[in-house]
């Protein structure tokens, strides 16, 4: 019996060890991994990939009687049969003052939003890319107007340029792209020609210079490699604040055009309601808020993961 209390006790200390040493590790895990943000991220890309088969109704689809129809939680809105059982209602996230579908226009708008930031990126991160590394292997006068035309269009209010476009030529998913790219690739250009700067230096290079590699070879084979993680990390820095200033465009009405649900027109529909029909812009909002959140987590880990200088994540 003496012995049969003792092997009981053994056990459950050493059950009490190993659940104690279950919380370091799983700490661990998830500070070195971001797996919650790489959880959202992949949960956004699948809504935005699958839209049509996610997504209830047609996202632009109006019925007046749905009009600021509340969502499933509040008890008021679940319909009945001629029996009495309660069913699920129509709008699980409820419905804004037209009678379209909320949930259905934050799946697509998360389609629309993912779509003109990614895109707008990848195009910038190439431009300003390339801008960087010509102006800071070349140098002299291209460096010089290149710096210059940065300095300019860094003091222009973006704001007013896109009213102007707006306004002038019109409004369009394109449209915005092609304002988010010119945003975007300037912000390149300072970061990359001073890495640049510092690695045209390095002996590596100038033993390849000397072996009779050309401009373009160095360039491509010695100097991009150099700069591979630094953009890396910028742009996953940045997609957050491509889809901020998306939102806040179409917010004012100079962005993508109200017939495309976004999440940024959702925000603007559901301004004049929130007192009474706070979903409208909530949801969006929080669509939002998730994405750029996720995206700086991200570039963080990106950033701390490629600095030989911080080494946290690795001792």
């Amino acid at each position: 019996m003496t012995e049969r209390i003792g092997s009981l006790e053994t056990s459950e200390k050493k059950s009490e060890k190993s659940f104690s040493g279950i919380l370091p590790a799983f700490w661990n895990f998830m500070r070195r991994w971001p797996v919650i943000p790489v959880a959202v991220l992949i949960f956004l890309v699948i809504l935005a990939v699958f839209a049509p088969l996610i997504a209830p109704e047609d996202p632009n689809h109006q019925d007046l009687r749905s009009n600021l129809a509340r969502p499933f939680w509040y008890n008021e809105y679940y319909e009945t049969d001629r029996i009495g059982s309660s069913i699920e209602p129509r709008h699980i996230l409820g419905a804004d003052k037209f009678g379209r579908d909320v949930f259905s226009r934050v799946v697509f708008g998360t389609r629309v939003s993912l779509m003109v930031a990614i895109v707008s990126m990848i195009s910038g991160t190439i431009l300003g890319a390339w801008a960087g590394i010509m102006t800071g292997f070349y140098g002299g006068l291209l460096d010089e107007l290149m710096t210059r035309y940065v300095d300019v269009w860094n003091a222009l209010p973006f704001l007013l340029i896109a009213l102007v476009v707006s306004i002038t030529i019109g409004q369009g998913v394109i449209i915005m792209m092609v304002l988010l790219i010119m945003l975007t690739w300037v912000g390149f250009v300072r970061n990359i020609r001073a890495e640049v700067l510092s690695l045209k230096t390095r002996d590596y290079v100038n033993a390849s210079r000397v072996a009779g590699a050309s401009d373009l070879r160095l360039m491509y084979k010695h100097i991009f490699p150099g700069v591979t993680n630094l953009l890396l990390v910028l742009a996953s820095l940045r997609v957050g604040g491509l889809i901020l200033t998306e939102a806040s465009l179409s917010f004012l009405g100079i962005g993508i055009p109200s017939r495309i649900p976004s999440w940024g027109s959702m925000i603007s529909d559901g301004r004049d309601t929130l007192d009474e029909a706070w979903w409208i812009s909530f949801f969006p909002g929080l669509g939002i808020f998730l994405t750029v959140m996720s995206m700086n987590f991200l570039g963080d880990w990106i950033r701390d993961r490629t600095d030989p200088r911080l080494r946290q994540l690795r001792d």
